[in-house]
């Protein structure tokens, strides 16, 4: 009779383990990080802003400061350009210890688009399987993920960029995943984000192991080369490699939009259970 309370605890030891280590981590981390500071003198506030991205951004001004309303409006969006600086001014009288908030997105939103073929998401030699495809209704259901295409790689399977581009942002730090609706509404994924400018276009490769990716921001990748290792991060119940392609959009940060590759498949066509040969 010894062993059974032996064999007992240890089941829920595990049990226990298991559990803790689905829980949404209390850290966020950011994609890409850059100077946006202020200062405020004879009434006059100063907005400086430094872009180190190869790509360009758009800052925008918030607050729940009444004062500063005229402040949120007159500053509208800033756009920067590829590696470029700017220190803006603003004439607020009379106010004292001003508090607002910069927020940045990625991207030129009056930039123009020209879509290219693009290749496969993974090494050439390998096949793998459609999960969801176009507005999949478990997570491809808003404007930023509706044109994803989700693909069956597994932990560690070797992810690879779909074009030239530069390296804007990446997140690794991230262990797990779940599929719960608290996991839903917050992004806890790792994932790389790289900005091709002769499109226009940014793609973006979700879910990646815990210190998955091979690049940094600043990186200048090619097609085809190997960027990272899929994982299981983020909101998710089975390892796979989400891959989207986003276009700047005013007022927001990006939308998802169709896709071609360069076999001619185009995204509508990747169905769920299709199997794809890069």
């Amino acid at each position: 009779m010894k062993p059974v309370p032996i064999i007992f605890v240890y089941f829920i030891i595990i049990l226990t383990a298991c559990t803790s280590q689905q829980q949404l981590p209390t850290q966020t981390y950011r994609q890409f990080n850059h100077t946006k500071t202020y200062h405020y003198h004879n009434d006059t506030l100063t907005v400086y802003i430094d872009n180190s991205l190869m790509s360009p951004i758009r800052v925008n001004a918030f607050t729940n400061d009444s004062r500063l309303k005229n402040f949120v409006s007159m500053m509208d969006t800033v756009t920067l350009l590829p590696q470029q600086d700017t220190s803006l001014h603003f004439y607020v009288p009379a106010i004292q210890n001003p508090v607002f908030g910069l927020y940045t997105n990625l991207g030129d939103a009056q930039q123009p688009i020209h879509p290219v073929a693009l290749a496969y998401p993974f090494p050439k030699g390998k096949t793998y399987t459609i999960i969801q495809g176009y507005t999949g209704r478990y997570s491809h259901t808003n404007d930023y993920s509706q044109y994803a295409v989700d693909f069956n790689l597994k932990i560690g399977d070797t992810v690879c960029s779909a074009d030239d581009g530069y390296v804007v942002g990446v997140i690794k730090e991230y262990k797990y995943g779940g599929h719960t609706d608290e996991w839903r509404n917050n992004d806890k994924s790792n994932f790389i984000t790289i900005y091709h400018p002769h499109s226009g276009l940014f793609t973006q490769y979700v879910h990646l192991k815990h210190h998955g990716a091979f690049v940094k921001t600043g990186d200048k990748v090619n097609k085809g080369q190997a960027i990272g290792l899929s994982g299981m991060t983020g909101f998710t119940d089975v390892a796979h490699l989400h891959f989207n392609v986003l276009q700047p959009k005013a007022g927001s940060s990006f939308i998802s939009v169709l896709c071609v590759f360069e076999d001619g498949k185009n995204g509508e066509s990747l169905t769920k259970g299709v199997q794809v040969k890069h």
